[in-house]
């Protein structure tokens, strides 16, 4: 376990310049990019504090409940001791270079996650040692699943009263349907937790809570030795039944060399074939050394991940843009902040090619062509100017005007488009207004902002009553972008009582028409259509589907008669609230040679849909969100009593130890103020987790109170 030390970082960083041409500082083999993921107060931050130190990134530890961590650096995450934006750094051990990205763990701030795993090539999720696995770590671990981020895990606070290595192990298994290959094991439990020992090295590591103080090496102590054997012989058995290299060895009956050992771990890791699992106490400075090991020799590099797919914008054909310096330039930008002293940022990816400053691109996602201003390499909130970004490199730059979270930026010369990335919907929405009218114009500058930098922080105005709503993912995401356009942007504003975004759907299949025609004396307007419209399956979405036969419409007006259907769906019948699952089918028509124009096409489809939404018997759906409950089991009871009473619907209850862990399904609208009930509850011993599950039908008893909410977006 060594590190780099400062001024061999600043030789490697310098570029070295011939001609036109900038060397690598690092061979991509040696390049990682990841993520520090996890559930709301696992220690992700002081794991991340921690790396920094030991890496020489930081000469001083900061502290997450003294508001000195570096990543935590908005005032807002200081002042609440909570992770609210992502923040990247890079730091170097082993003479790698390890870009971390910092993520929330509050499921309030879920898109932070969702865009950093999406440009990530791995991920190190963190478990609290005491409670295992939690709402959030099977969101994030579902997150890291559908982009195929390989991981390990480490399990913190092992010196805390109640934890458990093995539980939550067992908790990953079969929660999050991993499986799980602890490396090392706990010396000591709770607070005699020392260190750990080492299943591949075979060593022990003694660890001081002093963080100047080197661990020391030693052989696995005798009262850890049986414990030692057994887990070190469950290791290398899970390892040969996956990996056909290692069963050889195996069958052999010889003693497997670590290095053999290593190298299977890495390839059923690459493969998310398994999960290594580590253990230790970033609070108290322990295991942190062993688990930059494990980065290292598990983790990816941009090289060991498949190309990224694109998809041509000359030809429409679907490839993959090769891992190469040389390959065309192609980025995915995944974050847009305002910056108070540089403006506007935009964090991306490099995925192929190499940008310099003053580089012009072409932002394919919008047609546009934009310079690349400075490039900087992010490590918190302060900056460091680069000359150039090559490939496998996260970087942010200044300049780009028109690119946005999601855009791809590419060679002029090979336009090619990335898969965009992909938001939850929010769930809860509230009017805002200016307190004068001085604050008016403050007031759109500031929320245009905030909504460009959050994708899940949507804004629009009413037309019938003119109020300005926003919406979000939850009362905390709110509360923060609202303190934020305060502090920030020094807007005084009104806001309304949180309110939740309800959405329509339909239950029967309905065939209506749709018909306009004007006449004006001249050339008129003649659009007519013959719509199905029939409920999709819950979480769908909208799907158009062009089923015209025998040119009764002519193809260049499908599109139009699709606009004017989603511009319906947009406000529903029963209380204006979005139509959601919902397919529509275009199957005829006519049309008139003269008259007949997108317009009046847009406008029949719009007729057609308003008209069909009624026939079809509209529901209206609310957000069902899943709620975990932690507290001590006396109060199991009086928990229940009240979620029931609540339309809580219980999914499952465990005992572990002293401690009970209620699973629920719960209505957003029953869980405002929830936070208080349940201190009241419980004595203020009880902790609850809350994150979206679906959208389910309103009892009809209820949609009469939703008709007076404020519409949702």
């Amino acid at each position: 376990m060594v590190t780099l030390s400062q001024d061999k970082v600043v030789q490697q960083t310098k570029k070295v310049v011939t001609g036109s041409v900038m060397s690598r500082t690092f061979p991509l083999d040696k390049v990682r990019n990841i993520g520090i993921i996890a559930h709301i107060d696992a220690g992700k931050t002081t794991v991340t504090e921690r790396v920094l130190f030991y890496t020489g990134r930081t000469y001083k530890i900061g502290e997450v409940d003294e508001g000195t961590a570096v990543m935590d650096w908005m005032e807002q995450e200081r002042e609440r001791g909570i992770t609210i934006t992502a923040a990247a750094t890079t730091c170097y051990w082993r003479e790698h270079r390890i870009n971390i990205i910092d993520t929330p763990g509050h499921v309030d701030f879920t898109a932070e996650v969702e865009r950093s795993l999406r440009v990530l090539d791995g991920g190190v999720v963190v478990f609290d040692g005491v409670a295992g696995v939690e709402a959030q770590s099977e969101t994030v671990w579902r997150q890291a699943d559908k982009y195929r981020v390989p991981r390990v895990c480490f399990v913190n606070k092992m010196d805390r009263t109640g934890a458990d290595f093995y539980h939550t192990v067992s908790m990953i298994e079969e929660r999050l349907r991993a499986k799980a290959l602890p490396v090392q094991i706990p010396w000591g439990k709770e607070d005699k937790f020392r260190g750990i020992v080492d299943l591949i090295e075979q060593k022990a590591w003694l660890f001081s809570d002093d963080a100047e103080v080197a661990p020391e090496e030693m052989p696995v102590p005798e009262d850890e030795r049986g414990e030692f054997d057994r887990q070190r012989h469950l290791m290398i058995e899970k390892l040969a039944e996956n990996d056909d290299q290692l069963m050889l060895l195996y069958l052999e009956e010889k003693e497997i060399p670590a290095a053999e050992i290593k190298a299977a771990i890495r390839r059923l890791t690459l493969a998310n074939r398994i999960v290594p699992v580590l253990c230790g106490s970033a609070l108290k400075n322990k295991g942190i050394q062993p688990l930059l090991d494990a980065i290292v020799d598990y983790l990816p590099s941009p090289l060991d991940i498949p190309p990224v797919p694109v998809t041509d914008l000359r030809t429409g054909e679907e490839g993959v843009r090769e891992v190469s310096d040389e390959a065309p330039f192609t980025a995915l930008a995944f974050k847009v902040v305002t910056d108070p002293f540089m403006g506007r940022l935009v964090y991306f990816r490099v995925y192929s090619g190499v940008v310099m400053s003053g580089m012009q691109v072409f932002n394919s996602t919008r047609g546009q062509r934009e310079r690349i201003g400075r490039l900087i390499r992010m490590h918190a909130n302060h900056r460091e100017e680069i000359e150039m970004a090559d490939t496998g490199s996260i970087a942010a730059t200044v300049g780009l005007k028109n690119t946005f979270t999601g855009d791809t930026l590419c060679d002029l010369a090979h336009p090619v488009l990335l898969e965009p990335i992909r938001f939850p919907e929010p769930v809860l929405s509230m009017v805002v207004e200016p307190k004068s009218k001085a604050d008016q114009n403050r007031l759109s500058e500031a929320l245009g902002k905030l909504s460009e930098e959050d994708p899940t922080f949507k804004v629009r105005v009413d037309p019938e009553t003119g109020q300005t709503i926003i919406a979000g993912m939850g009362e905390l995401h709110l509360e923060v972008l609202l303190d934020r356009m305060h502090r920030e942007f020094n807007v005084a504003a009104r806001v309304g009582k949180p309110q939740v975004a309800y959405k329509e759907t339909i239950t029967v299949p309905v065939e209506v028409e749709g018909r306009f025609i004007r006449q004006f004396g001249g050339r008129g307007q003649y659009g007519h259509v013959w719509l199905k419209l029939e409920p999709n399956e819950r979480g769908s979405g909208f799907r158009f589907v062009d089923h015209l036969r025998g040119g009764v419409i002519p193809k260049e007006y499908v599109p139009a008669v699709e606009a004017g259907v989603k511009e319906a769906l947009e406000t529903g019948v029963i209380a204006g609230y979005p139509v959601i699952d919902v397919k529509v089918t275009l199957f005829d028509g006519s049309y008139h040679e003269v008259d007949s124009s997108d317009l009046a096409f847009k406008m029949a489809g719009s007729i057609a849909v308003k008209e069909g939404l009624r026939k079809a018997k509209p529901v209206l759906l609310e957000p069902i969100m899943k709620l975990e409950v932690v507290m001590p089991a006396q109060f199991l009871g009086d928990v229940i009593g009240d979620l029931n009473a609540r339309r809580g619907n219980i999914e499952g209850i465990e005992t572990h130890g002293e401690t009970c862990t209620v699973r629920a399904l719960i209505p957003l609208a029953e869980t405002f103020g929830y936070a208080t009930v349940l201190r009241s509850l419980t004595q203020g011993r009880a902790s609850y987790s809350l994150q979206f599950h679906c959208y389910k039908e309103l009892p009809p008893s209820l949609t009469e109170q939703a008709h007076v909410k404020v519409r949702g977006l």
